[in-house]
């Protein structure tokens, strides 16, 4: 099993010490000392050795050490400038390695392909826990060579990700995430194997990607209608959940869309207008924009 010579706390506080450092709170910084926790993740990654790694939040590169030696090359974007001096260490030591300083959200795809020699095939990660689910959508929209994340992030966050409809986390950011990918595994990592012990309980994700729009099932509408992509669709879901207390179709309707074009719409996907956004599934959502296509700007 593929370990990390950093993953325990004896190690991380040499690190830490030997470059003056300290961890920051407002960057959510948690570094991780757990070499099982290291092995779970790995072991879900399920790397191969082609493929070309992004992490974002490396830290002092526990994780990052561990990517390395089963990956063809790994780029780390990072936030804190005082980290950069561990990283380039790192990369004196490894030629597979590269790193980005800055911000992972304001970073250009084109920025991270040249850093790594090529587009990303996958996302393993102990993200920031205050950017984690942005930063996991914003990927897989912008980065369709991305086959695969497996990324640390709070448990609610988690849920959020991994919710089906009907159920309390169920949301608009995980209807826009399911267009784009579904959760294959989980697990879940207790405040402990971290140094300092956060506040939170964590949990490991794995989500490969999907085409949603491709699969959904639109021959059973009647007509055709125009193609729509993941932004018409997210248009739809963020204007069924802005009232998540109303029905969608007066969610809906208070948030732009027509009242007769929603009624033609819910009659044709066999949607019950007074149902809530919650109860709907990724498929109808799509249905309904589908429908609702050409009445978009």
């Amino acid at each position: 099993m593929t370990t990390s010579p950093l993953a325990n706390p004896t190690a991380t506080r040499e690190m830490l010490e030997a470059f003056g450092l300290a961890t920051k709170h407002r960057l959510g910084q948690n570094f991780l000392i757990d070499n099982h926790v290291i092995e779970r993740i790995m072991a879900l990654a399920d790397l191969s050795g082609s493929e070309r790694v992004l992490e974002v939040g490396p830290g002092i590169g526990t994780l990052t050490l561990a990517l390395l030696q089963e990956a063809a090359h790994v780029t780390s974007i990072e936030m804190d400038s005082e980290l950069e001096q561990v990283l380039a260490a790192h990369a004196m030591d490894h030629d597979n390695f590269s790193f980005i300083m800055g911000d992972a959200l304001a970073v250009p795809p084109t920025a991270i392909a040249e850093a790594s020699g090529g587009e990303p095939t996958m996302l393993v990660a102990n993200l920031p826990y205050n950017v984690a689910a942005t930063i996991i959508l914003q990927f897989f929209q912008t980065m369709p060579s991305l086959e695969r994340a497996v990324v640390m992030v709070q448990k609610e966050v988690a849920d959020r990700i991994a919710a089906v409809a009907g159920t309390k986390a169920y949301g608009a950011y995980t209807v826009k995430l399911s267009l784009h990918g579904e959760v294959t595994g989980r697990f879940e990592v207790p405040p402990r194997c971290f140094m300092p012990a956060p506040h939170v309980d964590s949990a490991v994700v794995r989500i490969d990607r999907v085409d949603a729009l491709a699969c959904a099932g639109l021959a059973c509408l009647e007509s055709d209608y125009a193609p729509i992509d993941a932004a018409c669709v997210s248009r739809v879901v963020d204007a069924a959940f802005a009232q998540r207390r109303k029905t969608i179709r007066n969610s809906m309707s208070s948030n732009g869309f027509d009242k007769a074009a929603l009624d033609v719409a819910f009659e044709a996907c066999g949607v019950a207008p007074t149902a809530r956004a919650e109860a709907l599934t990724t498929d109808e959502f799509i249905k309904i924009a589908a429908v609702l296509s050409e009445s978009f700007d």
